[in-house]
């Protein structure tokens, strides 16, 4: 079939869909209509491939429409503060850029790039930068391109996963690997890693398979490979723990299943890379002279796989790295190339992912001839909130001293709030952008509200619903991640690898044909006992003994069917084209359709936005096959974590018309107008489990840091004096970040809650346990309520935990009195000891549930 006429036919598949309207453009960062990028064969980030180095063509890209071509070198320093300016001329040693918040990284990065191509330092095809997500990636190429025209477009601008893809690609055969083996995403992993449970007929309570998932991905990101771990762990002596024992087991099945497969998961596509550069130094020496010019974004997140990754491909080795006046011959015959790094250690906070700070930390150390560059003018918020968030990351010990500045002037004072509970601090949230919207002309999309914790999004949900302010969530399910989505990539998937055992034996029965467990069983094990792929077992379905006629005839059809679809893709179908036979084929559209759940209608148009995806997919690139589409999608469906209005990867987006609603992690490298930080509780932000870890409790406070930073204009921080987890209402002390706020940057509306107000004028101390305010003179707005000078201790009001000893032993039945509800009965008492919790009958002020060493209940 010719370009054109598959292009027809991929189109025609729309009438799958019938009158249903295709969406403006899907949301795989794929064409990306809205941005502009288009792309390449042999491209998994939509980058073309430069021409000689690698052998694959620059073709099938579009032709974009970028700025002005920019080739005169100084015009690309104009605008630039001095630090900035210095970081773009820079030359020679590594390079170590401490970007602060707001300070115009990206900028620095992409015109660092510009200067290099404008001055002819360095080719196109010569410059390896590395970010990531793809929208990331896409926003660098975009800029450079539009500085220094088209040539731009031949760099390799790329998330670290994309890169290794591309690279392993090319290198298959010298791995082993077939060049079209599939890429496994987390719930993939999470299936291979059940079956393995399974075959090794593991107890699922005492060895999760999600927890050996776990332990093998951060084995993995410490370059761990099965043997290296079954020898360091005393596995394969027989002298590891339990738990260890089995681990190595697991992991060396799972590994085994992968090869089989010809499946890489995808903590695989770095390791597997950086084995691939240690193992053969020809394959490193070829990449070494291909990319002179590494530059790494966001430097502080990376792990040590990446952290591996980025030191062989510039050639660097720590060890032999000399000073600049160190004539020492360098040891690498090609010599290392010129290494940029951007980052900031201060708002390094996904330690749970696997980041490792020291990375940042200890660059000079790693490379002692190294250039270090701070970046400190912020060009985003307010000088008050830059004085907040200073003072707040001050306290983290072992820093690099950095205070961010602008020269935009102090801006109006953080407002502060302190709500009886957590629906209190929501009212409070919601008033106030009404009110802005009517006194300054906010929009709701101009404002987002933080928290720590996906729960606290609750009762803000509830109260936002209530006043009729339009809102999204952001972390919801994703695109890729929905199931109707995932079963038909697994059937695309497949298609193009015959020995994908997990996603074969996922749509097995999908839609349902007949097929239940114990005829996959059977065939597993006829393909164990032959040593032969599932998919390769299917084809000799005939030779499975003990099938009964129904299941073999199902067997029999389904095996057909992919045959079928194998061949269709064989003979030049694009993606679009293969997509529709599948769901017209396999019955899964015509299902749905049937389907009367209203649930399935909006199934319907998901897949139909999958089918427009594949057709931009197309389009951009016809010479692209459903191997590219497959590896494009994922790559973005895994990569791309930070939303924004011109994200097309299927995350929800922020929408100018909306307040959006995200946890602190999201919200790096994000900004909004007007921010609001709620739950400013001990124990709720910093996390309780953080709370008696030096370390946890630092990355906290980073992650404090980065919230203050993404307003630019206007910043909230409110906290609630009860809030409710588990059905069990808690008292929280404020958050000791607030402790760190200087006095004259706050405008607290409200400084105290109802009970502590209560408390204080009983004489029991501030409603901050004096923690906070200990001159007990009131803020600029605050409300004209008496604080008393700050007790010598903690008080109740502050919500400290009682001594356990404190806490009373109560029965049902017994008589109590309260400090804000009054007399009550008890009716039910759960658990015991500093756990105990007690539900009480307090007659009109209603029956209420209290952690009982938290609250103030005297027993009569």
């Amino acid at each position: 079939m010719r370009v054109g006429e598959r292009a027809y036919a991929g189109t025609a598949m729309t009438s799958l869909f019938e009158n249903l309207p295709l969406p403006g453009f899907g949301p795989a960062d794929l064409a990306s209509r809205g941005s502009g990028a288009s792309a390449a064969a042999g491209d998994a980030d939509g980058t073309p491939v430069a021409a000689g180095a690698t052998g694959v063509p620059v073709g099938g890209a579009r032709e974009r429409r970028g700025g002005p071509s920019t080739k005169d070198p100084e015009s690309l320093l104009t605008g630039l503060n001095p630090q900035q300016r210095e970081a773009v001329l820079h030359s020679g040693s590594p390079l170590l850029i401490v970007a602060g918040a707001g300070s115009g990284k990206t900028r620095v990065l992409t015109h660092r790039i510009a200067y290099l191509l404008a001055t002819g330092r360095a080719r196109p095809g010569e410059i390896l930068a590395i970010t990531f997500t793809n929208k990331a990636a896409g926003e660098m190429r975009e800029r450079v391109e539009s500085l220094v025209g088209p040539a731009a477009r031949m760099m390799w601008v790329s998330t670290f996963h994309s890169a290794c893809v591309r690279i392993l690609r090319k290198e298959a055969s010298t791995l082993g690997l077939r060049t079209t083996f599939s890429i496994y995403d987390a719930a993939d992993s999470q299936r291979l890693m059940t079956m393995v449970c399974r075959e090794l007929e593991l107890d699922p309570k005492k060895y999760p398979p999600k927890a050996l998932s776990s332990r093998i991905s951060a084995l993995k990101d410490e370059l761990v490979d099965p043997e290296t771990f079954g020898r360091e762990s005393g596995a394969s002596a027989g002298t590891a723990n339990d738990f260890d024992a089995v681990l190595a087991q697991a992991y060396t099945r799972y590994q085994d299943r992968l090869r089989a497969a010809h499946a890489l998961d995808f903590d695989d596509l770095i390791m597997t890379t950086v084995h691939l550069l240690q193992a053969f130094p020809a394959v490193a020496e070829h990449y070494r002279r291909r990319f002179r010019h590494v530059l790494v974004d966001e430097y502080q997140d990376t792990n040590h796989a990446q952290y591996t990754l980025v030191r062989e491909l510039a050639g660097h080795d720590p060890a032999m790295d000399t000073d600049e006046t160190d004539d020492s011959p360098v040891p690498d015959a090609v010599g290392p190339g010129e290494l940029t790094v951007v980052g900031d250690a201060d708002q390094s906070i996904y330690a749970f992912r696997g980041a490792t700070i020291r990375n940042i930390l200890e660059f000079e150390a790693d490379y002692p001839s190294a250039r270090t560059i701070l970046l400190e003018q912020n060009y985003r918020s307010t000088q008050t909130i830059l004085s907040a968030a200073n003072a707040v990351i001050s306290r983290n010990p072992g820093r690099r001293p950095k205070r961010l500045w602008t020269d935009s002037g102090a801006g109006a004072q953080i407002v502060g709030y302190v709500a009886d509970n957590e629906h209190e601090e929501a009212r409070f949230v919601a008033e106030e952008i009404d009110r802005l919207a009517d006194s300054d002309g906010v929009r709701p999309g101009d404002v987002a509200i933080f928290y720590r914790a996906n729960a606290q999004a609750r009762a803000l949900e509830e109260v936002l619903i209530r006043v009729g302010l339009p809102y999204k969530v952001v972390g919801g399910t994703r695109f890729y991640e929905r199931k109707e989505i995932k079963d038909a990539v697994a059937y695309l998937r497949a298609v193009d690898n015959p020995d994908d055992d997990v996603n074969l034996r996922r749509i097995l029965n999908v839609p349902k044909r007949g097929l239940g467990d114990r005829s996959e069983a059977m065939v597993a094990a006829f393909a164990d006992r032959e040593r032969i792929s599932f998919g390769a077992a299917l084809d000799r379905v005939d030779e499975v003994p003990g099938l009964a006629t129904r299941s073999l005839n199902g067997l029999r059809s389904f095996a057909q069917m992919m045959t079928d679809l194998r061949d269709l893709a064989a003979k030049g179908g694009g993606p679009a084209e293969v997509l529709g036979a599948v769901l017209d084929r396999s019955g899964y559209l015509s299902e749905l359709r049937a389907s009367d759940d209203p649930q399935d209608a909006s199934r319907v148009e998901n897949l139909a936005e999958l089918h427009a995806v594949a057709t931009e997919f197309e389009q951009s690139d016809p010479e692209a096959d459903l191997a590219d589409f497959l590896e494009r999608i994922s790559l973005v469906a895994d990569s791309d974590q930070i939303p924004s209005a011109d994200d097309a990867d299927g995350a929800p987006k922020v929408d100018q018309g909306v307040v959006t609603l995200m946890t602190l992690h999201t919200a790096k490298g994000l900004e909004f107008p007007v921010v609001f930080l709620t739950g400013l509780e001990d124990g709720t932000f910093p996390h309780m489990r953080t709370l008696a870890d030096t370390e946890q409790l630092a990355e906290e406070r980073r992650l404090a840091y980065v919230g203050l930073t993404r307003a630019r204009q206007r910043l909230y921080i409110s906290r609630a004096a009860v809030r409710t987890s588990w059905g069990v209402p808690n008292e929280f002390p404020p958050s000791r970040f607030l402790d760190d706020l200087p006095d004259d940057l706050l405008d607290w509306r409200r400084r105290e809650s109802s009970m502590a107000t209560l408390r204080s004028g009983l004489g029991y101390g501030s409603g901050f346990g004096g923690s906070v305010y200990g001159s007990g003179t009131p803020r600029t707005g605050a409300p004209s309520t008496r604080v008393p000078p700050s007790p010598p201790s903690p008080t109740f009001g502050s919500a400290k935990s009682r001594p356990t000893g404190d806490a009373p032993s109560l029965s049902v039945g017994d008589r109590v009195t309260h400090d804000t509800y009054g007399l009550g009965t008890v009716v039910v008492v759960e658990g015991s000891g500093p756990n105990a919790v007690a539900k009480i009958d307090f007659g009109t002020e209603g029956t209420k549930r209290l952690l009982l060493r938290y609250s103030p209940v005297t027993k009569l």
